[in-house]
């Protein structure tokens, strides 16, 4: 069986491996003009792979050992994870319901409608906010909860 500092060096890399994956997509849709399908596709596919590049290690290899590795540092790690992805839910929310007014409105396939996004509905304003408060919350959460992960490997596994 393959030792457990080999999986925890791996595992560590394609977490850390996932963030690039997270700034180049949040910098790809801010810098573009007009958010059009292809733009909004092409921005989704760097994020989700950083979501699948940070949930499979720990859906499969952090959460089923939480118990057994319990100490102050593991809950801390564990509480820091669970709310990025609460924050990633409530973001989540947010983005559903502006896609399908965007959606409705066409302005993923015909973008040079002369409308204000903030005009397709009511609570748009809400929407956004709830959007950029999720996605604000995610990174502050996953990073701290990476710097405490980064912390229990180097105790757990006597790097320095």
């Amino acid at each position: 069986m393959v030792e457990d500092v080999v999986v925890a060096t791996v595992v560590a890399a394609v977490v850390t491996a996932s963030f690039p994956f997270y700034v180049y997509g949040a910098w790809y849709i801010i810098n573009q003009p007009v958010v059009t399908w292809d733009v909004l596709v092409h921005h989704l596919k760097f994020v989700v792979t950083g979501l699948a590049l940070n949930t499979v290690p720990v859906v499969f290899w952090m959460a089923p050992r939480l118990f057994d590795n319990l100490s102050s540092l593991t809950a801390l790690h564990a509480f820091f994870g669970l709310q990025a992805y609460a924050m990633l839910l409530f973001g989540f929310w947010g983005i559903v319901r502006i896609f399908q007014a965007k959606r409705g409105a066409d302005l993923y396939d015909d973008p040079d409608q002369d409308v204000s996004i903030d005009e397709l509905h009511e609570n748009m304003g809400k929407w956004r906010t709830r959007l950029r408060v999720g996605v604000f919350g995610y990174v502050f959460f996953w990073i701290l909860a990476y710097l405490v992960g980064v912390a229990r490997y180097v105790r757990w596994y006597s790097i320095l």
